[in-house]
């Protein structure tokens, strides 16, 4: 049995998922007068997380053997995921969405860093071709994801700016 196409589906699947409670808990945001900054650049987000999945199934042959070193890193990664989405619990969604007056979540990861879902998913973004061996789709996605995440990221901090200053 293949593990490639397992692998890639099972990471598939929990993106779907994370889709779908991230739109729960927009919509919910929304209605407590959330606002989203930059939605432009939402879509190049959607299409590059699209993109690196499919490159996987498309290009790194399926019947490859599985570095267990990176997946077992990889497999760190998403419990760091976890770890961050519950840390932030309602506040988490995929877009930029600012609650103005809300304090800022200072639990889990965010602790020690102010961005650690954007560093998962930087290490996503490489760990999981290396899996498959496949360090040049790695080394694409990535420079394209650094690209999005620095745009992203200054969306963000403007827009928590303000909340940053209440403490």
């Amino acid at each position: 049995m293949s593990l490639l196409p397992l692998i890639v589906g099972l990471v598939a699947a929990a993106r779907l998922g994370e889709l779908v409670y991230a739109a729960h808990n927009a919509r919910a945001l929304r209605k407590r007068g959330a606002i989203e900054l930059g939605a432009g650049h939402y879509p190049l987000i959607v299409a590059l997380h699209a993109a690196w999945l499919l490159a996987l199934v498309a290009l790194v042959p399926w019947d490859v053997a599985v570095n267990g070193f990176w997946l077992a890193a990889f497999v760190g990664l998403q419990a760091l995921r976890v770890w961050t989405i519950a840390s932030l619990g309602p506040f988490w969604t995929t877009r930029v969405l600012s609650l103005p007056g809300a304090p800022l979540v200072r639990r889990g990861p965010y602790r020690f860093v102010s961005h650690p879902n954007y560093l998962i998913v930087i290490g996503e973004i490489a760990v999981l071709p290396l899996v498959f061996g496949a360090w040049r789709i790695a080394l694409v996605f990535s420079i394209l994801n650094a690209v999005l995440l620095a745009w992203r990221i200054r969306i963000e901090d403007r827009g928590l700016k303000p909340r940053r200053a209440l403490g």
